[in-house]
């Protein structure tokens, strides 16, 4: 009898090698690569034998493809539809990642309760008494639930077959094996596999599905990338543990926009959508304090940029950002002291988005640099008046996307005025709008002088 190759496998991106190796070639991953039971040419044959069964047409000339119009179904939770691109289609396939205890379970069990016909939710973590615990304690036990503690995607395949349920969750993906892998669970090829086989069953059977999948120590979605290229949509679910606010993100939707971001807050009742503008605080003016409005998705949310100029206690200063970028806040303090004539160089400078929100929006760079000079100055910037530009290196304030929505969103809000670049605004605007076009025209006295002052002239 001929002895079998060993084969070995990276567990970050699932690239395979003849003999171990301490770092992936691939993927820069140090002590990722693991032996893999089973010789590769068979593995590939069972997943070609598993794709086999199913419906199968042959190739279809594209003329005679038939388009209709798609239907989406609401899921009845405001934000998530939001995210989703407007609701569920037919043979969608979701992935939902997160870190551990975030709400990722909570979430999927009121977006079943939601469903009107049969929903089957596949538990590799948790028994039937745990999901029902938590089903009394969320309000949300719908009759139409079929709970199935079980790990093997065989199985549950079978269960899927015989029920034909109107939605499938699956939680997690991780702890799903395939018996015609010898693989342990969790692996790249036993994730990737079984990923597989239930995409293919969503596909050809028109029923949506949401995996659920864990996350790494980086905050990535764990498995191989080629996961994410297999689905529909990913789906994101951040926040603090120790606030009540989590955010769904879209980092992919094939039916839908991405990076849209939906808004939740964590409750005794499970997830409630967030009212109003959860990162804004309409609190009394301070020094430091400055208000844009950016852009998570196609959604315009009013933020509040606050910045802190000390003395450098050490000699030398430092830079730190939470919620934008540290580069990013490096390039405006040079701006800023170069074009502004603030003196940075010798202090120490912070900068934080109140609220805990991440922006990478570039419309906020005006604040930024406002936030700056009224902290080095210890003045107030104008009350009820909002900054939005990005900034260049040689001070230009540049236009940004969406203006007039940005300037809807904080006409509604109650702000009376903005500071805006001077290309970019189309019609009549919500509020009194004032244009500029570098950071040089709005030197230390022009940026605390009120607003209604600044001349709007080239």
């Amino acid at each position: 009898m001929a002895k079998s190759t060993p084969v070995f496998e990276c567990t970050a991106c699932g690239t395979r090698f003849p003999k171990a190796m301490g770092k992936c070639t691939n993927c820069g991953a140090w002590d990722s690569i693991e032996e893999v039971r089973g010789s590769l040419k068979r593995d590939l044959q069972r997943a070609r034998s598993s794709f086999a069964q199913g419906h199968y047409n042959g190739p279809v000339a594209i003329l005679d493809v038939e388009i209709t119009e798609t239907e989406r179904t609401a899921t009845g939770l405001v934000e998530l539809d939001r995210v989703l691109g407007g609701g569920v289609v037919p043979g969608m396939v979701v992935l939902l990642g997160g870190e551990p205890g975030i709400g990722k379970s909570t979430l999927v069990l009121q977006w079943a309760a939601t469903e009107p016909g049969l929903v089957l939710y596949a538990s590799g973590e948790e028994s039937e008494r745990q999901i029902k615990l938590r089903a009394q304690r969320l309000g949300t036990e719908n009759p139409g639930i079929h709970l199935l503690a079980e790990t093997d995607v065989r199985i549950i395949l079978e269960e899927a077959e015989r029920m034909k349920p109107a939605l499938l969750l699956i939680d997690s993906i991780q702890t799903l094996f395939d018996p015609d892998f010898e693989s342990s669970a969790g692996s790249v090829s036993q994730v990737r596999g079984c990923a597989q086989l239930l995409t293919r069953w969503a596909k050809a059977t028109g029923t949506p599905l949401v995996l659920v999948g864990h996350v790494t120590k980086d905050g990535s979605l764990a498995g191989p990338k080629v996961l994410e290229h297999l689905v529909d949509t990913v789906l994101a679910f951040e926040g603090d543990r120790h606030h009540h606010h989590r955010l769904l993100r879209s980092l992919k939707n094939r039916f839908g926009a991405a990076f849209e971001l939906g808004v939740f807050a964590m409750t005794e009742r499970g997830l409630v959508p967030a009212e109003g503008n959860p990162f804004f605080l309409d609190a009394e003016p301070r020094p430091g304090c400055a208000a844009t409005v950016v852009l998570q998705g196609t959604r315009p949310m009013v933020v509040e940029i606050q910045a802190l100029v000390a003395s450098a206690g050490l000699g030398i200063p430092r830079r730190t950002a939470l919620g934008i970028d540290g580069q990013r806040l490096a390039m405006l303090c040079a701006v800023a002291e170069q074009r502004g004539g603030i003196q940075l160089h010798d202090r120490d400078v912070y900068v934080n988005v109140a609220g805990g929100l991440e922006i990478e929006d570039p419309a906020a760079d005006l604040a930024v640099i406002a936030a700056l000079t009224s902290s080095a100055t210890g003045r107030l910037l104008t009350e009820k008046s909002l900054l939005m530009g990005e900034v260049g290196l040689t001070g230009e304030v540049r236009p940004i996307a969406q203006l007039p929505l940005r300037l809807q969103e904080g006409a509604r809000l109650g702000f009376s005025s903005a500071v805006v670049p001077k290309v970019g605004l189309e019609g009549k605007a919500p509020m009194q709008v004032f244009a500029e076009i570098s950071v040089e025209r709005l030197r230390v006295k022009a940026w605390l002088r009120q607003v209604a002052e600044i001349e709007d002239s080239l």
